[in-house]
This record gives structure tokens, sequence and C-alpha cells, in this order.
């Protein structure tokens, strides 16, 4: 008897990746290069994503990730960075696209917006900073559950 599944292949690809916005900002230097304080830092995440061609089945993924830096409540460096994609996601059920979107994607890009947060990070002066693996599945469920808005927060 021939397969009845008649489900459509799921596809899922990694289509172009790319820096859509980038800076970084040292107000304080070389003054903080002298001071013995502990740095402080903040990151910030942001997940964006808009079809791209819904036809075709591509989408940009935008992971927006926002490091702030004090040493004694001055800003010591500010660097803000999209990191971007464009997916091709097809046969993926409708009511499943946002969790693609918002889980499977951003853990594509978070690696990418690592090494460029940490590449600008070291060329201000700095040193190295690497980002912590981040539970993008947790931010997700957070989200929906009404816990916290875009601008996800991570230490």
């Amino acid at each position: 008897m021939a397969d009845q599944n008649t489900d459509p292949e799921i596809v899922f690809s990694l289509e172009k990746i790319y820096v859509k916005d980038i800076s970084f900002e040292a107000p304080h230097v070389p003054a903080v290069f002298l001071e013995k304080a502990a740095m402080e830092v903040d990151m910030q995440l942001g997940i964006e994503h808009s079809p791209v061609n819904p036809a075709e089945g591509l989408h940009e993924v935008v992971l927006a990730v926002t490091v702030t830096a004090r040493m004694d409540k001055r800003t010591a460096f500010l660097t803000e960075t999209k990191q971007a994609g464009v997916f091709r996601i097809t046969g993926v059920p409708d009511s499943e696209l946002e969790k693609v979107l918002e889980i499977a994607c951003p853990n594509i890009l978070l690696p990418f917006a690592r090494e460029v947060v940490n590449d600008l990070v070291s060329k201000g002066g700095f040193p190295q900073l690497l980002i912590n693996p981040v539970n993008f599945e947790m931010l997700y469920q957070q989200k929906q559950d009404g816990d916290i808005q875009d601008g996800h927060s991570a230490h």
C-alpha cells in the first residue's frame, strides 16, 4: 500500500547572513582604562522577523544585541549589533512558524552576533566579551506567557 502521507516536505535553510546595523561607542575612553572598578555588563536581546518573499518561504530574522558596560556608573562602552539572516522555511504549519522564527533562527544567528560583538569590544581596547548561550525557547515561552516584551534581557 502506498504511503498516503501528503504532508509537505519541511524545508529550513539559511540563504544569507549579514550584519544589518552595527555601532560601538566608548564615551569615556581613555579615562576608563585607568579605573580599577569592576565592569558591570548588561545585555539586551531583541528578535524581529518579517516575510521577504512569502511565496518562496523567505523570511528575514534580525537578532538585535545591545551590550552596555559600566564602571562606577559611567558608560565604558555601548555596542549595538543587528545580526540578520534570510531563511527559507516551507512546509511548517502556520501555527508553528513563529516558533521557528523566534527559536531556531536566533539560535543560528547568535554565534555570528557573538563574534561581531567580541570583535567590536576587543577593537575598542576592552577585554574579550563572550556572549553566553541563550535559551531562546524559554524566552519565546515567556513572551507567549506575557512575562516579557520585545527587548529580552539576558545577563
